[in-house]
C-alpha cells in the first residue's frame, strides 16, 4: 500500500472511531432521557395495577431523579436547573392540553386540568441532555450573543401559545434565531481531538432527534395527539422544526442558570492545540 493509500485508510478509521466516540459521549449524556423513556415504555407492559400508570410513572420519575442525582448524572446545580424546565415543562403543557394541541387520556390521581404531574419530566430530559453534554464534551461558544439569543428564545416560547389566537410567527422566529445566533460556534471535546459547528446546526440536529423522541415517546403511550388517538400514527414532521426552535428556549436556561452565581469563563482560552478559535465565551412538546 503505497503512503497516501496508508494515509487515507489511517484518516478513514480516525473518523470512524471518533464517530463512534461521539456516539457514545451522546448516549451518555442522554441517560436520564433514556432511562425515563424506558420505563415509560415499560409501564405499558405491567398487567392491570390498582394503581393508574401515569401516577407509578410519576413516581418512577421522582425516582430515577434521585438515583441520577445519587450516582453523578447531574450536580446539585443541574438539578435545580432542571426542576426549572420541569415546572416551565408543566405550565407548557396546563396550556397546550386545554388548547387541545395533544392529550393524556389515561385517568390518574396526579392528574392536574388534564395533565399529569409526570409530563414536566419529559422537559426535565431535555435539560439534563444539555447539561451532561455541556460537561461531558466540554462545550463552549464563540461569540454566543446572550441578550439576543434569550430575547427571540422567549419569543418562541411565547409563540407556541399566542399561535393560537394570532397569527403563527414560527418562521419569521426561526429566522430570527438563525440571525440572532449568526458566528456563534459551539466547540466540543471528542476523546483528545477539538471540534465545532455553528451553533444553529446544532438546534436543528437536536431538534431532528427530538422529533425521532416524541414518535418513540408517543408510541410508548407518553401522551397522544388528536391524530393518535384512534391509533399511533407517526408524529408529523413539522414537529421537527418546533423542537430545532424549542430547543433554544433550554439552551438558554442552562446557559443562563447553569451559570449563576459562578464565574462564567468569559475569558478562558481553549487548549492551544485544539483548532477552535482561542478567544471564546462560556457562557422542549410542541403546537
Amino acid at each position: 500500500m503505497r503512503k497516501g493509500e496508508k494515509s487515507a485508510a489511517s484518516g478513514l478509521r480516525h473518523g470512524l472511531g471518533q464517530l463512534v466516540r461521539f456516539g457514545v459521549v451522546q448516549a451518555r449524556a442522554c441517560a436520564f432521557a433514556v432511562a425515563l423513556l424506558a420505563g415509560i415504555g415499560a409501564s405499558r407492559l405491567l398487567p392491570p395495577l390498582p394503581v393508574a400508570r401515569y401516577d407509578l410513572v410519576l413516581v418512577y420519575g421522582v425516582l430515577l431523579t434521585l438515583v441520577a442525582r445519587r450516582v453523578g448524572w447531574e450536580t446539585r446545580r443541574d438539578t435545580a436547573v432542571i426542576a426549572v424546565c420541569h415546572v416551565l415543562g408543566l405550565l407548557f403543557e396546563l396550556v397546550k392540553v386545554r388548547l387541545g394541541s395533544w392529550s393524556y387520556p389515561e385517568d390518574a390521581l396526579t392528574k392536574v386540568a388534564g395533565v399529569p404531574l409526570y409530563g414536566g419530566f419529559m422537559y426535565a430530559a431535555v435539560a439534563s441532555y444539555v447539561c451532561r453534554a455541556r460537561r461531558l464534551m466540554e462545550l463552549r461558544f464563540t461569540r454566543y450573543r446572550a441578550a439576543a439569543t434569550t430575547l427571540v428564545a422567549a419569543a418562541v416560547y411565547l409563540n407556541f401559545f399566542t399561535h393560537h389566537w394570532i397569527p403563527d410567527l414560527r418562521w419569521p422566529l426561526a429566522a430570527a434565531m438563525t440571525a440572532a445566533t449568526a458566528g456563534t460556534w459551539v466547540g466540543f471535546s471528542v476523546g483528545a481531538h477539538r471540534y465545532r459547528m455553528p451553533l444553529t446546526v446544532s438546534f436543528v440536529l437536536i431538534g431532528f432527534f427530538l422529533w425521532v423522541a416524541e414518535n418513540a415517546a408517543t408510541y410508548a403511550g407518553a401522551w397522544s395527539y388528536p391524530q393518535q388517538l384512534g391509533g399511533w400514527q407517526p408524529v408529523p414532521l413539522t414537529k421537527f422544526g418546533a423542537w430545532s426552535l424549542l430547543i433554544s428556549v433550554t439552551f438558554v436556561l442552562v446557559e443562563h442558570l447553569g451559570t449563576a452565581g459562578r464565574d462564567r469563563r468569559a475569558a478562558r482560552p481553549e487548549p492551544a492545540p485544539r483548532p477552535c478559535p482561542p478567544p471564546v465565551s462560556d457562557s422542549f412538546k410542541t403546537g
